[in-house]
């Protein structure tokens, strides 16, 4: 059976951000990730989690830019600079957390200039990464991203390749690998030897597993089976109360 995680930034919409810590562990939770955790002091953070002997696996990248301007996404020609003031603010807040896992996101961007910014940020980053922080890309569907420069798996494994680095590596998702593929389970058979973090929603409307189109149990299944002994986290829109959409687990 995999080891479910929950995406605090989806799960539990209602409750305020730190109650949502509780929640998961009440739910039986062991690990959570959060998005961009930047607007609450690490400090609270870190309390919430060890009241509930949670593990804090992933944070995205860039956080906020509260000085004002664009944030300096990875894929952005002439952001270089705060792209890398960005992934140092982010770095030492996942330290903080201790957390395994920074997402870092390309931004809106096309073309062979944003390709080759993105290479030349990520060496750097992989390169100034602190040991047992790796970092991860994620493809994201054009229907929630519109635009986002990182859209398909092709682009996201042949980065990789390029950068070359044993602490840059895939971020799956089901929900954008259904909606970017077709077929989330041939997606992961595909991938699965650059996939270090896994994640999962329904498609096509990312809702909880079992409400659209991918087979979770199959897929569930293939992720035991891959030997993969990651996190699968539960990053998906509840669309009412998350504890009643949580039968998913028994699938596992």
């Amino acid at each position: 059976m995999p080891r479910f995680a929950a995406n605090l930034t989806h799960l539990w919409p209602d409750l305020p951000f730190l109650d949502r810590f509780d929640a998961a562990g009440e739910a039986g939770f062991k690990a959570v990730e959060v998005l961009f955790p930047y607007d609450f002091p690490a400090g609270d953070i870190q309390q919430a989690l060890r009241r509930n002997a949670l593990e804090m696996i992933l944070i995205n990248a860039p956080p906020p830019n509260y000085t004002g301007g664009d944030r300096g996404f990875s894929a952005i020609a002439g952001r270089e600079e705060r792209f890398a003031h960005d992934m140092r603010r982010a770095t030492r807040f996942a330290q903080a957390l201790g957390v395994s896992f920074i997402h870092v996101m390309a931004g809106v961007a096309q073309g062979d200039t944003a390709r080759a910014t993105m290479v030349e940020n990520l060496k750097r980053a992989c390169d100034l990464a602190p040991k047992g922080l790796t970092l991860t890309l994620e493809p994201l569907c054009p229907a929630s991203a519109p635009g986002y420069f990182l859209n398909n798996f092709d682009l996201a494994a042949g980065i990789i390749e390029e950068v070359g680095a044993d602490n840059l590596a895939l971020q799956w998702d089901s929900y954008h690998a259904q909606e970017i593929t077709g077929d989330a389970l041939a997606s992961f058979a595909a991938l699965r030897p650059m996939i270090r973090h896994i994640q999962i929603g329904d498609a096509p409307d990312r809702g909880p597993p079992g409400a659209g189109t991918v087979d979770f149990a199959t897929l569930f299944r293939a992720i035991d089976d891959s030997g993969y002994d990651g996190w699968v986290s539960a990053e998906y829109t509840p669309g009412g109360p998350t504890g009643k959409t949580l039968d998913w687990m028994r699938l596992g």
